[in-house]
Order: C-alpha cells, then structure tokens, then sequence
C-alpha cells in the first residue's frame, strides 16, 4: 500500500488514541464487561447490586417471591452459573440444592459464601422429620429432638454488615480494576445499614417488653428475635418444607389463647393457609405480610434488602401493641 493510503489510517489511530486517553482508556484497551455475578436468592442479589453498582450484572436464582428453601433449579440456572465470573451464597446449609447445580455447570470460579464470619444461631427441630415447634416449653414428649444450623443470619443486621463486607471484597479480589469503587460503595452501604439498625431498635423498643411477642409462618425470625428482642413462634420450622404435626399446632393454639398472642402473620413465600387457621382457632387478626427468605417483586413493598426492614418492623409493632 502507498503513503497516500496510509496516511489517513495513521491519522484515525492517533485520533482513536487520542480519544482514548481523554476518556481516561488506554489506546487499543475495550471498556472491561462488568462483572458477571450470580447470586443464589433475592436478598443476596440485591445487596451486590448495591455494592457493585454498574461494575456488575447480578442473576438471582431463587427470585423475588420464591422460596430458597425448596427451589427447583433449572436447566437455564446451571447455564447462569456457567458464564458467571462469581457465585455468592448464603450458606449454612440455606441452599441445599446448589452444590449439585453447580456442580453439573462445570462452573470452576470462586463460590463465595458471604455468611462467613456470623455466628450460627442453633434451635431444636424433630430429627426424624424435621418438624420444629419453636420453643422448647419444657416438654419431654413427642419425637427426638435435633440440633439444626438456623440459615437465616440476615435478619439481623450486624450480620447483615458482615455479609456486605464479604461482598465488598469477594468483588474486589474478582474485580481488581475496580476494587476502589467496590470499597467506596461498600463503606456507603454498611453506613446505612448501621443508621437502619439503630432505627429498628429504636421502633422495637417503643412497644412495651411482655408484648413482644410474634407468631410467624415458619422459624425464619430467630436472629431478628434474640437481636431486638423478640419471641417468635412458629408452626413450621426452620425449612418450610417441614410438615407441621397436629401435637404441635394444637400447643400453639392453646399457648396463644393463654398468652393472648395477637400479633400473626403470613410470609410472602409461605403457604398461607396454615396461619389462617390459627387465627381462625384464636380469633387473632393478620397483621399482614411479612418478607422473610425473599423480597418482593421490583416495585413492590420490600424489594431491596433495606426496604424489607422499613416494611417489617413498623408492620410487627403495631400488631405487637394489640397482644
């Protein structure tokens, strides 16, 4: 090719490097992908969301309304998890179906359990089905007890902070190029996180002690309760796949007529039919609805991690006040 041809392709590289380096990218260098991240369950996707910011695109799994507990994975899923550059999971036993989807992905990345750190809560279940009546009353009948690991640490949120720093930097190691942004917009999201949690207190403390007390679809309040300072009960245990026993139900029923217990609620991902008919039994009202193990659709009441707490809380002292 002759100079008068190879003119103007000199001209447009040093025009493109120039411009290059004006928008802050090396000459030849392509704006980087974000970050392909997947998270096992609505409440983890959106915290790397808030962390991650446009450095990532987040795929949910379980999603919003569904229930991790008992997901039935699908060919897609293993497909996600394929192309991700990081897996995040709760852990402590929350997703037991996703070591074998994993698995069969071929997926070879980092699987960051973001719950390292928390101190696990423990409870009683049944061992030989899993049924769980929330509280030990001092009762010696019914089947042989088990000691099981309670997933649901985010419920309280000093756990909540530990897990947004086990995002912060399992992003960072992932993402080097980016592990300022990431830290910068960790630090702001842990800074709300302390401000809600004092707010949460706060609203909790305003409802007098011998009324604190909460009747739940299943066991998914334990750390909310020992952190607040609140009892909750529940007739499905820590797995909402556990079936209720009769034995049980009928204990609860008798325990909210003699404690008069008012304060009932449903889950967003839970059968609803049980709770109504312990209200139905007790003549205690629905307080409404209550986000557990998952947010609610974009939009609605509950859709970020935050948002699930501003729901809640005010939600669970006013019907606390009524017991």
């Amino acid at each position: 090719m002759s100079l008068p041809f190879r003119l103007p392709v000199l001209v447009l590289s040093l025009l493109t490097a120039l411009a290059g380096t004006l928008a802050g990218t090396p000459a030849g260098a392509q704006q980087a992908a974000p970050l392909a991240v997947v998270a096992s369950f609505s409440v983890l996707g959106d915290m790397v969301r808030e962390i991650g910011g446009s450095d990532v695109t987040v795929t949910t799994l379980v999603p919003p309304g569904g229930d991790a507990h008992v997901y039935q994975p699908r060919p897609a899923d293993a497909k996600r998890i394929a192309g991700a550059r990081l897996v995040m999971v709760n852990g402590l036993g929350m997703e037991g179906w996703l070591d074998r989807l994993i698995a069969a992905s071929g997926y070879r990345g980092p699987v960051v359990v973001v719950s390292d750190g928390v101190t696990p809560q423990t409870m009683q279940a049944e061992a030989d089905h899993g049924h769980n009546h929330g509280h030990n009353h001092g009762h010696s009948h019914g089947p042989r007890k088990a000691v099981v690991t309670d997933p649901h640490a985010w419920q309280n949120l000093a756990n909540g902070a530990v897990y947004a720093r086990n995002i912060t930097e399992a992003l960072a190691a992932a993402d080097p190029a980016h592990a300022d942004a990431y830290r910068t917009r960790g630090s702001a999201y842990l800074a709300r996180l302390k401000e809600l949690d004092a707010w949460v207190k706060a609203q909790i403390a305003a409802v007098p002690a011998e009324k604190r007390r909460i009747i739940t679809s299943h066991d998914a309040f334990g750390y909310f309760g020992r952190a607040y300072g609140i009892e909750f009960l529940a007739p499905v245990g820590i797995s909402t796949d556990a079936e209720p026993s009769a034995a049980g139900v009928s204990r609860l029923i008798r325990q909210m007529r003699r404690e008069k217990i008012r304060a009932l609620f449903v889950e967003n991902m839970t059968d609803q039919r049980l709770v109504r008919q312990l209200a139905s039994e007790t003549g205690a009202e629905l307080g409404g609805t209550l986000y557990s193990d998952s947010l609610s659709p974009a939009g609605g009441p509950a859709d970020t991690y935050i948002g699930m707490f501003r729901h809640n809380v005010p939600a669970m002292a006013a019907a606390m006040r009524k017991n």
